[in-house]
C-alpha cells in the first residue's frame, strides 16, 4: 500500500526540523538516522502512521519539547503523535541524569503499545547498527561520544534489548539482540 500526503508532508517536516543536526560525533546529517529508523519501521510491516512516527519520533525530545508533540498532533493526528510521545525519554532541557533516565525508559517500553514498542526498537536497531559499525571503524575510542560510556551504552542496549523481547519478539527485536550480542563481542563483554 503507497504511503500517502502525510508521509510526504512528514518527510519535509522532519528534514526542515532536523536540517542543522548532525550524528553524534560524526558529521553525518541526522535525517539519515531518521530515514533509516522509518525504513526499519516500514520494511517489518508498520503502518503509515508508525512510518510517520519513525519520521518524527526525536522531534520533541530534540526540538521543541511539548510544544513540539502537540504541533505533531495538530499536523499528523493523534496516534502519530501518541507513538512520538511513547519513543521520547525526556522533555526536560536540560535532560535529567542519564542513568535514572534510562531506567526509566526501559520499564516503559516493557509495557508500551506494541506501536511504540515498534518504532522504538526500530530507533535503537538503527542506532545499534551505527555503533557496530564505529566501533569497527574506530575502535573504543567511540565510546567517547555517549554519556553513558561503554559500560553504560552497553548496559541500556542489552537491557532494552532484553526489555523489548520479554514484551513480544519481532524481527525487528531479534535483529537488535544479535547486533547488541556483537557489540558486546567486540567490546569484550559478552552475556
Amino acid at each position: 500500500m503507497p504511503y500517502g500526503e502525510r508521509f510526504e508532508e512528514a518527510l519535509v517536516y522532519a528534514a526542515r526540523l532536523h536540517r542543522d543536526q548532525a550524528r553524534k560525533g560524526t558529521g553525518t546529517p541526522y535525517v539519515t538516522h531518521l530515514l533509516a529508523v522509518a525504513a526499519i519501521v516500514g520494511e517489518n510491516g508498520g503502518t503509515e502512521e508508525e512510518v510517520v512516527a519513525a519520521l518524527l519520533h526525536d522531534a520533541p525530545e530534540d526540538r521543541g519539547g511539548r510544544g513540539r508533540l502537540e504541533d505533531i498532533r495538530r499536523r499528523f493526528g493523534g496516534e502519530v503523535a501518541r507513538i512520538v510521545d511513547g519513543c521520547t525519554d525526556t522533555y526536560e532541557d536540560p535532560k535529567p541524569a542519564w542513568r535514572p533516565r534510562k531506567e526509566a525508559y526501559v520499564e516503559h517500553v516493557r509495557h508500551a503499545p506494541p506501536s511504540v514498542r515498534l518504532v522504538s526498537a526500530a530507533d535503537k536497531l538503527h542506532n545499534a547498527r551505527s555503533i557496530l559499525a564505529d566501533l569497527h571503524a574506530s575502535g573504543d575510542d567511540l565510546w567517547d561520544r555517549f554519556t553513558g560510556g561503554r559500560e553504560g551504552t552497553l548496559w541500556y542496549y542489552r537491557t532494552l534489548a532484553d526489555a523489548y523481547a520479554a514484551a513480544g519478539a519481532n524481527a525487528v527485536v531479534e535483529e537488535l539482540d544479535r547486533v547488541v550480542s556483537e557489540i558486546e563481542g567486540l567490546a569484550g563483554r559478552r552475556r
